[in-house]
């Protein structure tokens, strides 16, 4: 029975390798014209979040243009990433196949490396963020006013967590879920609670290299 069971096991993990892969292979001509179109400084950036998000998804193939294929096909949240970095050329596609359609991403510079989790309920209108910085769903970084946030590199914002009007969330701070942050939070500092303090301080490691 066990060894029934193992293999059951082994079987459903090749189907969906091969089920991705295929689903990779029928969008691989719309993801690759946009890739060619896309500006060099927009695919300098791609290629920096596609190592990030097929380290994160275990995602296999080294070359940038198959993997990022790979997870344009099995992953809408990071269509709507594609879209956005390709900018106004995401038109001519991004109403036949569609990315994440409640992520919302008005952000004019945002570093290599950055990571979106599911993205359902999320809207991203920041100042600027920095490299390799992740969010979870239901997060809302926006205006207060005239006025919105600053994130640093390596920050990770965690599910329904609020970052809200002129704050500046420093490099290699983690948001907790919930959290409503309406004040700065120094470098290497964990913030949670309503509205956010810091609660713990970690140590500076700069991954943005």
């Amino acid at each position: 029975m066990p060894n029934t069971r193992r293999n059951h096991f082994i079987f459903l993990i090749i189907m969906k390798e091969l089920f991705a892969l295929l689903k990779a292979i029928l969008v691989f001509p719309l993801f690759s014209a946009l890739w060619v179109l896309c500006p060099s400084k927009s695919k300098l950036l791609l290629e920096k979040d596609i190592d990030s998000w097929r380290k994160w998804k275990r995602v296999k193939p080294s070359s940038h243009l198959l993997a990022g294929a790979m997870l344009f096909a099995m992953f809408p949240e990071f269509r709507t990433q594609y879209y956005f970095r390709v900018g106004k050329l995401s038109h001519l596609f991004s109403w036949i196949i569609k990315g994440e359609t409640n992520l919302y991403i008005n952000t004019k510079q945002i570093g290599g490396g950055f990571l979106i989790q599911h993205g359902f309920a999320t809207i991203i209108t920041a100042d600027r963020i920095g490299n390799n910085c992740k969010i979870l769903q239901q997060v809302t970084v926006g205006y207060n006013g005239d006025k919105c946030p600053i994130i640093g590199n390596n920050v990770l914002i965690c599910a329904g967590a609020k970052v809200i009007g002129s704050v500046t969330i420093g490099d290699n701070c983690n948001i907790g879920a919930n959290a409503v942050v309406v004040k700065d939070v120094p470098s290497g500092s964990v913030g949670g609670g309503i509205p956010a303090k810091v609660i713990k301080h970690i140590d500076l490691v700069d991954n943005t290299k």
